[in-house]
């Protein structure tokens, strides 16, 4: 295993890597390299063609490493991370009892530290771009922008325009409990021109679900971000619950319902959006609409998958997304295919699920094309930002290659990254970041992790696995 890469720019560029191979659409190319300059690549190709026409530059050779675009992450919540392990044993919908209580006991910095460390586990994972679908703490958004431009990760930021009271169960059957409609839509508008020309973070809205905002913010919200080439982040047909909700309250499901107000459109992007319907999925479709499919969400507490291979076939725009459940993009790229294989391969006879690529694709530039980031990054091309991995395909796992897509979906983890760049910028090196004292921040974050955990209502249905395990014995 290649454990000695030679040393890497810590620069912008402009710098040409020469590694044993570049993963471009089309698939691995050897004996390629790319050329690097103020963050961007400004060109892609045969390593001796690059080299004559960059003379001053001295290439930088990387034996046994694949370069490949970065993994997108299209739907976290960054400042969930002090709560990640709550969430196991636990039925749906568990925003209301967990999610929403611990974020509202975060102050200023622990919003900061719970942000930066969901940020850090991200580059670990190999991710270069994470959407937020928006803090529900008390702070000012800025905040969490503040931590994930400090950590040096690109950031699709969401603002949440909830203006229907949702702190606890709504009564299906009765109308919403309206609240500063206006002075959400102000905010709204404030944030979207607030982060224009950020080279790192990018400015989204959030509704938290349908329900969540009255008619008229779901309209608004839709129209603004089309207008500034933004998307609105709405968790929609998650859960069967809401499905349900909706039902009563519209005659119409949630994904429906937004249908019949304007809001669908390539400005939304569906988290979850795993119970859907035939006519659902035309309705995606033929609007433009994108997903973020969520296969560890769906496994570890949803009611369904995500029928993403459908999704696919049918030219529906997707990315995929942690829900912040595990930073790692190779273990995601494989939950993807894998969640396919189980609820639909198998009893179709459809063994391949994808092939491979359609995971890999949909990680990296599918992802991007959903945060609305297509023409920014999610692909080795010249002019595309220089949002990149490293990968050692000189480990057990990798070395004997025959079909290396396969391989990276079936068989990559963290611990063959040798290395992260956003935006040209090396970021982590060997799964440390550079420039800043990861260690320090894990230390500060367990301390205010304990705190802020203490003091939020936090209802959980299951004991931890321990009191569990105890009970079993009893039994």
């Amino acid at each position: 295993m290649n454990q000695h890469t030679p040393e890497l720019p810590c620069h912008p560029g402009p710098f040409l890597l020469v590694p044993d191979a570049v993963l471009l659409p089309e698939g691995p190319a050897e004996g390629h390299a790319v050329a690097v300059a103020d963050g961007s690549f400004t060109a892609v190709g045969p390593a001796g063609e690059l080299a004559r026409r960059h003379p001053s530059l001295t290439p930088v050779r990387l034996p046994g490493q694949l370069l490949m675009p970065g993994f997108v992450d299209a739907h976290h919540h960054l400042t969930q991370s002090f709560g990640s392990a709550l969430a196991f044993g636990e039925p749906s919908e568990i925003f209301r009892r967990v999610w929403v209580p611990l974020e509202g006991a975060l102050d200023e910095e622990s919003a900061y530290v719970a942000a930066k460390l969901a940020a850090l586990e991200a580059l670990r994972g190999g991710f270069t771009t994470v959407a937020d679908a928006g803090t529900r703490a008390d702070v000012d958004v800025d905040v969490v922008a503040s931590a994930t431009r400090d950590a040096g990760i690109r950031c699709v930021l969401g603002l949440v325009c909830n203006d229907v009271d949702s702190g606890g169960p709504p009564d299906p059957a009765g109308p919403p409990r309206p609240r500063r409609g206006h002075t959400v839509l102000d905010r709204a508008e404030r944030h979207l021109a607030r982060h224009e020309g950020d080279p790192l973070v990018h400015a989204s809205l959030a509704v938290s679900i349908p329900e969540a905002a009255t008619e008229e913010t779901l309209r608004r919200t839709a129209r603004l971000a089309a207008a500034a080439g933004a998307v609105v982040q709405i968790h929609v047909n998650e859960h069967l619950a809401a499905v349900e909700r909706s039902l009563v309250r519209h005659g119409l499901r949630p994904l429906e319902h937004l249908h019949a107000l304007g809001a669908l459109g390539p400005q939304l992007l569906a988290a979850h959006a795993t119970l859907l319907t035939p006519r659902e999925i035309t309705l995606l479709a033929d609007t433009g609409a994108a997903v973020s499919y969520n296969p560890v969400a769906s496994a570890w507490k949803g009611n369904a998958v995500a029928p993403a291979t459908t999704l696919a076939e049918r030219g529906v725009r997707f990315g995929l997304g942690t829900d912040g459940t595990r930073g790692d993009g190779f273990r995601l790229a494989e939950a993807a295919e894998f969640a396919q294989r189980l609820a639909y391969g198998l009893v179709t006879g459809d063994s391949s699920c994808g092939a491979g690529w359609t995971w890999l694709e949909h990680a990296t530039r599918g992802g991007a094309d959903a945060l609305g980031l297509g023409a920014r990054t999610g692909t080795i091309a010249p002019g595309l930002a220089a949002d990149f991995l490293l990968v050692d395909v000189t480990t057990p796992e990798l070395a004997l290659s025959w079909d290396l897509p396969w391989e990276l979906v079936r068989r990559g983890n963290r611990d063959q990254i040798t290395a992260v760049f956003v935006e040209g910028r090396l970021r982590l090196r060997h799964g440390r970041p550079v420039g800043w004292d990861g260690e320090a921040l894990v230390r500060r974050a367990a301390e205010l992790a304990h705190e802020a955990v203490g003091r939020a209502a936090i209802t959980r249905v299951h004991p931890t696995s321990t009191t569990a395990r105890e009970r079993s014995v009893a039994r």
